[in-house]
C-alpha cells in the first residue's frame, strides 16, 4: 500500500499564499494523489483562524471536491492540526461525554461527530473520510502527527508558544502520566479560543490578515536600525522577562537556524513524552521540508526515532520560500510511504513558476 502524506495547505488564508487554490498547483496536487491508494492530511488543511468556518469552506471547497474526486474509492484520514482543531474537537468533546477521559495516541473519529467534519465530508461523497488525533500510525514503524504538540516545549518565542507555556504552567505542563491529556490541556485553550475569534462578528467582517510571529522575525532578522534594535534589544529583554515569569525557558536567538534545531529539539520532546514507538516519525507544522540533502543534525534524536518534517503548501516569502525548491520551505511537498523503505519525498510542483 502506497500512503501520500500532505500537510499545512491552511486552505483559505486571507493572504491567498495558499499555492493548492492556484489551478495548476491543485492539479499537480491531484495527480499526486490519485496514484496513491491512501491520503493523509497531517493538519492544517484549513485555515479557521483568519476567517469564519462557513466563508472558508464556501473559498476552498472547488479545492476540496478536487481533492475527493482524486481521492475517489480510497482512505481519506485527515489529522486535526492547531489552524483546523475545530475539525477534531467536537468529537474529542462526545468522546469524554461517553467516558473516554483519557485521549488515546491514535485516535479515530467518524466525520459526523461535528457539523464542520461532515461539512467537509459532504465536499467529498466518494471517499473514505476520517478524523484521526493527535496522531496516525501509517505502517508498523512510521507514526505520523501535525506536530502542534512541540509548541509547548519551544525554546522560539513565538506567540503561541508563549501563550502554551503560560497555560501549560496553570495546568501543570506535560507530565509523565496520561502525557496526551497534559498536551491537551495546555494547548486545547489556546485553539478553541482563536478559533472562537475567528467565529465572532467584529473580526470575521472582513478577514484577518498577518501572522504576528512571522512578523516579528521578519523585522527582527531585517537590515537597518528597527531590525538592529527588536533582535539585539527589545527580544532579549522580552524572553528575559517571560523566564522571570516562569514561562519559559525560551532563547533571544530567533535566528533562521535556532529555528530549525528549536523545532526538531521540541519535536524530539514530544517523542520522548508520548513515548512513541517507531522508526520513523513524521510532522508538519513548522512548514520547514526536512530532512534536505546533507542535513544530519537534530533529525536523529537519542532514541533511535528519525524525524521527518512533511513541508507545506504556502508560499512563505518571509522565509525565501519563493527562490525555489532547494529552499526548505518552498511548497508542494508530498511525503510518499511505502509497504517497505524509508518515506520518500516528491515535490510535486517543481518547474512550476509561483
Amino acid at each position: 500500500m502506497s500512503t501520500a502524506i500532505i500537510s499545512d495547505l491552511h486552505l483559505g488564508v486571507s493572504s491567498d499564499a495558499d499555492v493548492a487554490r492556484r489551478p495548476e498547483a491543485l492539479q499537480r496536487l491531484c495527480d499526486a494523489l490519485a496514484r496513491a491508494d491512501r491520503v493523509v492530511a497531517l493538519g492544517d488543511l484549513l485555515e479557521l483562524r483568519e476567517r469564519r468556518a462557513h466563508d472558508v469552506l464556501e473559498i476552498v471547497a472547488p479545492v476540496l471536491r478536487a481533492i475527493g474526486e482524486a481521492t475517489a474509492g480510497h482512505e481519506l484520514v485527515v489529522v486535526a492540526g492547531n489552524h483546523d482543531y475545530e475539525l477534531v474537537a467536537p468529537a474529542l468533546e462526545r468522546a469524554r461525554l461517553e467516558g473516554r477521559a483519557e485521549l488515546q495516541l491514535e485516535g479515530t473519529y467518524p466525520v459526523k461527530d461535528g457539523d464542520l467534519a461532515a461539512q467537509v465530508g459532504a465536499l467529498m461523497p466518494d471517499t473514505e473520510l476520517t478524523l484521526a488525533y493527535p496522531g496516525v500510525r501509517v505502517r508498523d514503524d512510521v507514526w505520523a502527527t501535525h506536530g502542534h504538540y512541540a509548541d509547548l516545549n519551544l525554546t522560539v518565542p513565538r506567540v503561541e508558544s508563549i501563550f502554551a507555556h503560560a497555560v501549560g504552567r496553570l495546568v501543570g505542563g506535560s507530565g509523565p502520566a496520561r502525557p496526551v491529556d497534559a498536551y491537551e490541556a495546555a494547548l486545547a485553550p489556546v485553539y478553541m479560543f482563536s478559533h472562537a475569534l475567528a467565529q465572532s462578528a467584529r473580526t470575521s467582517s472582513s478577514a484577518r490578515s498577518g501572522n504576528t510571529s512571522r512578523d516579528v522575525w521578519v523585522r527582527a532578522t531585517g537590515s537597518g536600525a528597527s531590525g538592529l534594535v527588536l533582535g539585539r534589544v527589545a527580544i532579549p529583554i522580552a524572553v528575559s522577562a517571560l523566564n522571570r515569569l516562569g514561562l519559559g525557558p525560551f532563547r533571544p536567538d530567533i535566528s533562521a537556524l535556532e529555528l530549525r534545531r528549536g523545532g526538531l529539539r521540541a519535536m524530539a520532546r514530544v517523542v520522548a513524552d508520548l513515548d512513541i514507538e517507531a522508526d520513523h516519525v513524521l510532522f508538519g507544522h513548522t512548514h520547514r521540508a526536512g530532512p534536505l540533502p546533507g542535513e544530519i543534525e537534530g533529525w536523529w534524536p537519542p532514541a533511535g526515532v528519525r524525524l521527518h518534517n512533511t513541508g507545506n503548501w504556502i508560499l512563505e516569502r518571509a522565509f525565501g520560500a519563493d527562490s525555489g525548491p532547494e529552499n526548505p520551505y518552498w511548497p508542494g511537498r508530498v511525503t510518499w510511504v511505502d509497504d517497505e523503505g524509508p518515506p520518500r519525498f516528491e515535490n510535486v510542483l517543481e518547474g512550476l513558476e509561483l
